[in-house]
């Protein structure tokens, strides 16, 4: 611990965003970072506590609190500190693969966890990290390091989410020779198409891909497993395979109208502007498009925000968020201590942009879709909603949304984004693999293990878990390696956290 008073001596400061009706009019990132001097105050602030729950990573009242992959917070807090920038990537890199992607779209459940989160403003801890990441990047300290030994073993992984990258990475540092293939034109998945440019910039990505190719990693794009490229294949040239596939099978909304033209499920929303972005600037114009038109978009999520954003950006004339649940408050109840997880209101940055151009927030709680109702020519033109009660069920003590009679209405719209999360993964790559699928239609394994029913096939991340976050995908696919080259070599060094 660099210095005992620092939590004392300095403010919690944070990068500066720009200003809504500025950002709106790209589709860059928009914040503005701390220089290093001042991000060194920022590491001072930590506390070193006895206890760090920043990087616990424990399950508390049924959520996550401190970091899933357990990163040495305190440690490379100190090096930032002191500037010990390279000793500081090598404590974060030593569990975290990927700090580049995290230190932009993690929500951050090692600062929700810290110590000074208890009386007061935690430590910037993902900004610390961002800091961390860039400064390596900058003096070559993230430059490729290929491995000095090859074991002659051969991995595919199918999928290229932060789940396959971070299987890939452990598993060519191992030795491996390592092949990801990925269905679509450009690698990343779910961190590819399924987050906005201006939380991701893409060249992120693609700074990181080259440095996995330059490490010994091949990618293969286009090659839909199980379509383009038959698993029994995979299966003769490779020792192991690990599925990565991600939970892409989006919640839909049986009601009357559902064909109405104008609804899209908000994955296909965001990846047709994401790629027509990186194709053309936009200028294909290959992309859904909402420019004057009234838009709903139907959950209340990380991605509901990301589709009102992007919404605003290509000039939709009005936004509206609809959530079928209460509006969280504003502060801790007494139900909710730290350090679990806060279930507080949160205003992301689509919202922010929402209340800065149509002047009020975007969201209407506890209101759910009765029917889309279609023009002559099958468009939509209306959306049908009624508002919904807590009721809790006295036999299982269950609280269920209720309709509530009377409380019908009815709002203009010529487009529904379905931002309702996810049913487990698409299966037609299982069962090319035949690896069997659970209830709730994820690749089944043993409890903590990650070996299918399917011989030499492995899985990880969301088509293991379900939807979740990206700190959890590349805490799965750090376990899967793990477990593969265990499966390959009769023992692992490859570290998990």
């Amino acid at each position: 611990m660099g210095k005992p008073t620092g939590f004392l001596d300095y403010k919690r400061e944070v990068s500066v965003s720009e200003e809504p009706k500025t950002r709106i009019r790209h589709f860059r990132e928009f914040h503005a970072h701390l220089s290093l001097e001042e991000q060194q105050k920022q590491g001072a602030r930590c506390m070193a506590c006895g206890v760090p729950f920043c990087q616990s990573g424990m399950i508390i009242a049924g959520m996550a609190s401190g970091c899933p992959l357990h990163n040495l917070v305190p440690e490379w807090n100190d090096a930032v500190y002191r500037g010990s920038w390279e000793l500081a990537y090598q404590r974060l890199k030593k569990t975290n693969n990927f700090p580049e992607f995290t230190s932009r779209v993690c929500p951050a459940l090692c600062e929700a966890a810290c110590t000074c989160n208890l009386n007061g403003d935690p430590v910037s801890v993902r900004e610390n990290e961002y800091a961390v990441i860039e400064t390596a990047y900058e003096n070559g300290y993230a430059s490729p390091r290929p491995p000095r030994v090859r074991t002659g073993k051969k991995v595919a992984i199918v999928g290229s989410g932060p789940s396959g990258l971070a299987a890939a990475d452990q598993l060519n540092k191992r030795g491996h020779q390592v092949t990801v293939f990925e269905r679509s034109d450009r690698i990343g998945g779910l961190l590819r198409y399924g987050i906005p440019n201006m939380k991701l910039d893409k060249s992120i990505i693609d700074r990181k891909i080259q440095v996995m190719e330059e490490e010994g990693v091949a990618f293969v794009t286009n090659a839909d497993v199980g379509k383009t490229h038959k698993a029994a294949v995979l299966l003769k040239e490779f020792d192991r395979v690990i599925l990565a596939c991600g939970a892409s099978n989006p919640r839909d909304l049986k009601v009357p109208g559902r064909d109405a033209k104008g609804i899209h499920f908000a994955v296909d929303f965001l990846t047709s502007v994401t790629k027509s972005l990186l194709d053309s600037d936009l200028q294909d114009h290959k992309y859904i498009d909402v420019k004057g038109k009234r838009v709903v978009v139907i959950g209340g999520g990380d991605t509901g925000n990301d589709c009102t954003g992007t919404a605003i950006r290509l000039g939709a004339k009005s936004v509206v968020q609809i959530e079928m649940m209460p509006k969280a408050p504003d502060t801790r109840g007494a139900d909710n201590p730290w350090p679990q997880w806060p279930k507080v209101c949160k205003t992301d940055y689509g919202q922010e942009e929402a209340i800065a151009v149509f002047g009020r927030d975007p969201r209407i709680y506890q209101t759910t879709v009765t029917e889309f109702v279609k023009n002559k020519n099958g468009e939509l033109c209306q959306v049908k909603t009624v508002k919904l009660e807590a009721k809790k069920d006295p036999d299982t003590g269950r609280v269920n949304m209720i309709p509530i009679k009377g409380s019908e209405q009815v709002m203009e719209a010529e487009v529904v984004l379905i931002a309702a999360g996810f049913l487990g993964c698409q299966d037609y790559v299982a069962k090319a693999f035949k690896a069997d699928l659970d209830g709730r239609s994820n690749v089944a394994t043993e409890p903590g293990k990650y070996e299918t029913s399917a011989p030499q096939v492995f899985t990880a991340g969301d088509m293991h878990r379900g939807q979740s976050l990206v700190v959890w995908a590349i805490r799965e696919g750090r376990e899967a390696a793990r477990a593969v080259d265990e499966s390959l070599m009769g023992y692992s060094n490859l570290a998990v956290h």
